[in-house]
This record gives structure tokens, C-alpha cells and sequence, in this order.
């Protein structure tokens, strides 16, 4: 699990878990309100749910991102859902757990990670069927030295998706570096 704010792995170090009170105290040595908590799918570990209420409890301003195949019904409702729907491209679409559609909110946001023009299309059918736009804020996501993101932009513009262009920005900065 991540807290993007900051850029460091905090919940596991040399695979032990680090208690509430370390990840408390290496929080509070950063000047910031926002904390995102990310990193492979931190719904996978049960704790992060404590550790967001304890976060909300504390007046962070909180998101979490997670990979869309875990329930987020538990998620504590204070909390802003980044949640990504895997692409046939991606090779993990059957892992998307679609009740999560309804259990979005106006404040959350589904991102969508493109790997080519046919995932675009099905993402553009996914859109409508589910009237996700409607929902909430949708992105749209070029993979990383995959699909290039003007081509991307020119596809969005060309066909006035009202849907919000993001790089991944991590990846421009630092590359394909883990823990980063």
C-alpha cells in the first residue's frame, strides 16, 4: 500500500506490517491535508479500512485507488473511490467486480487504463451501458510507452466524450522503478 502524497510504500517493509502508529507518524512528518492510498490493490489488505477511518477521523482529505475487482462496499463513505475497470487489453477484465458501479458517488472517479483503439471502443460501449458519466467523473488513461496519449486525445476530442485525458504521470517521472 501506498500513500501517493509522499511517495513512500508505508503499510509493508521487508514484508512485516507496520502498526497504525508508525504509519500515523511517517504521515504527519509531511505538511499535507490529501492522502491517497494506493499501490497493488490495498483493498486486498483488510486493515487499510481501519486505516482510512482512522485517516477521515483525523480531517484527511482521503482517496483511495483501487483495481475494481474487490468490493468497495466497506469502504467508509468519506472516502473518494479512484476505481479502475480493467480493459479486455489489459488481460484482467474478468477480475472487474461490476456491482461496484452502484456503489459509486458524484465525489468518486473511474479511471479507465487503455492499452489500444479496440479497448477505447469497448471503454466508449462500457460508458453508455452503464451510464457511468452520469455517475461520476470518468478518465481516460493511455498505457505508459503503449498508447500515445495524443492519439488518445485526438480519439476523445473526435468523438466529444465527456471524459477527463490523464497520464500516468509517476511512470513520466520516474519510469518503470517499483516504489516509486
Amino acid at each position: 500500500m501506498r500513500c501517493h502524497y509522499c511517495d513512500t510504500a508505508y503499510a509493508f517493509q521487508g514484508g512485516s506490517m507496520m502498526d497504525m502508529d508508525d504509519i500515523m507518524e511517517t504521515i504527519k512528518k509531511y505538511d499535507t491535508h490529501y492522502v491517497t492510498v494506493t499501490g497493488g490493490e490495498p483493498l486486498a489488505q483488510k486493515e487499510v479500512l481501519s486505516l482510512l477511518k482512522v485517516l477521515a477521523d483525523q480531517n484527511y482529505d482521503l482517496s483511495l485507488e483501487t483495481g475494481g475487482g474487490i468490493s468497495i462496499k466497506e469502504v467508509d463513505p468519506r472516502i473518494k473511490i479512484i476505481l479502475d475497470i480493467k480493459t479486455p487489453e489489459s488481460g484482467e477484465e474478468k477480475k472487474n467486480h461490476w456491482e461496484n458501479l452502484n456503489l459509486i458517488h458524484a465525489k468518486d472517479e473511474i479511471k479507465f487504463v487503455l492499452c489500444s483503439r479496440e479497448d477505447y471502443d469497448w471503454a466508449k460501449k462500457i460508458l453508455d451501458q452503464y451510464k457511468l458519466t452520469e455517475k461520476c467523473h470518468v478518465l481516460f488513461s493511455p498505457v505508459y510507452q503503449k498508447l500515445n496519449a495524443t492519439d488518445l486525445g485526438n480519439w476523445i476530442l473526435e468523438d466529444q466524450l465527456p471524459v477527463r485525458l490523464q497520464i500516468q504521470l509517476h511512470k513520466l517521472l520516474w519510469g518503470e522503478k517499483p516504489g516509486v
